[in-house]
């Protein structure tokens, strides 16, 4: 349980990034957060029951090409 104050967002919560992070793996490109879930570099998380959420990465246009 979190003993943070305020208390961690739950793993049920939409803002469960926000909880503190009690495990910093930077070399393997993930951290441990106080509420369970694992959030990767890539911003894809674990979460404790397993299951996955994708990462959510900025969609750009189409880059023009210079002639």
């Amino acid at each position: 349980m979190c003993s943070h104050r305020p208390l961690c967002p739950s793993i049920d919560s939409t803002d469960r990034d926000a909880a503190h992070i009690v495990a910093f793996h930077p070399e393997q490109g993930w951290n441990l957060l106080c509420n369970g879930a694992i959030v990767f570099d890539d911003t894809g998380e674990l979460l404790p029951d397993g299951s996955v959420i994708a990462p959510h990465r900025p969609v750009f246009g189409v880059l023009a090409a210079a002639a």
